[in-house]
């Protein structure tokens, strides 16, 4: 399997029947009716030999479940997208839509829930029943993956147990998450280290007021390109 594969599987998933009502009722929640919503899991957005992910939350009902690719459509993206663009890992600042022409630089984008909840809160259930895809995932980039820069306290957690049922050691007790964090995680089957990083999460609860700016995402993002390049 690859990455194409696994995709391919993954937006058929419909093991949350919660999920799976509230992902498809998005188009009669919305102004804009006329629009043709995505409606399916969101699988990841990048090139297969990403040095560096980015794991989110889980896809926004009028983000990226309207346009289908992850962190698009959404105010959440638009901070990104231009902080990734701004250090050299996307070719352009915006995302809009999934034929828009983004090209993502050695960053893959995924996320532990991978259709949109009600809230943006999923249940444990949903968290664990949706595990399986972002295992995958990062098996399949293994071989070139040496930097996972996660947004937000959620992805971390939900993170951490995925790692250390991998190739790598997570450590005891397991590390708090925070902006700036970084732990270095040793490799079980002699490969490469992977460093995880803690950054606050880019949405507008966090832009918005301040707590979380432009410069202090791309101070996270230089720092997971040394990272990076540091354990080729």
């Amino acid at each position: 399997m690859d990455l194409r594969d696994l995709d391919s599987e993954l937006v058929n998933c419909r093991r949350c029947p919660r999920l799976v009502a509230w992902r498809e009722g998005a188009a009669a929640q919305s102004r804009a009716r006329d629009e043709e919503y995505w409606s399916r899991p969101v699988p990841g957005f990048g090139p297969a030999d990403a040095s560096i992910a980015v794991i989110g939350l889980a896809p926004a009902l009028h983000g990226s479940n309207r346009t289908g690719r992850m962190f698009t459509g959404d105010r959440s993206g638009d901070f990104l997208f231009e902080a990734l663009h701004a250090v050299g890992l996307a070719s352009q600042p915006h995302a809009v839509s999934r034929d828009d022409g983004m090209r993502l630089v050695d960053v893959r984008m995924a996320s532990p829930v991978r259709c949109a909840p009600p809230e943006n809160k999923p249940t444990p259930e949903e968290r664990d029943n949706c595990r399986p895809w972002l295992a995958q995932e990062l098996e399949l980039l293994r071989p070139t993956l040496r930097a996972v820069v996660v947004l937000g306290a959620f992805g971390w957690q939900a993170l951490l147990p995925v790692l250390s049922a991998a190739c790598w050691t997570v450590p005891k007790p397991r590390p708090k998450f925070g902006h700036g964090v970084e732990v270095r995680l040793p490799a079980t089957d002699g490969g490469a280290p992977l460093t995880l990083m803690g950054c606050f999460h880019v949405s507008p609860h966090n832009t918005f007021t301040g707590r979380l700016t432009q410069e202090m995402v791309r101070d996270v993002f230089r720092r997971a390109m040394v990272v990076a390049d540091d354990q080729e």
